[in-house]
């Protein structure tokens, strides 16, 4: 088995990290950042949410087969809207 070169970042890592994004932020703006990360996962949950019920009510709605079966008799109920 081998060792990878890169492993995930431990508690000192984080630690580093953290004190670089105070320093570059400040510690009066990680609160509203913080907030403003909070609120942009939420928005994007709600949205990737409505998508898939959107999509499965999609597929509730067609028929099992697109075709017609044998001896169906199938209207085009589309409007012609070329003429005008």
């Amino acid at each position: 088995m081998s060792h990878p070169l890169i492993s995930a970042p431990g508690t000192p890592e984080l630690l580093i990290i953290l004190a670089i994004v105070i320093l570059v932020f400040g510690a009066a703006k990680l609160p509203d950042l913080a907030r403003g990360t909070g609120q942009a996962l939420r928005i994007f949950k709600a949205e990737t949410r409505g998508l898939r019920d959107d999509e499965e009510k999609a597929k509730d709605a067609l028929p099992s087969s697109e075709e017609p079966a044998e001896g169906e008799i199938v209207e085009d109920h589309r409007r012609d809207t070329s003429a005008g």
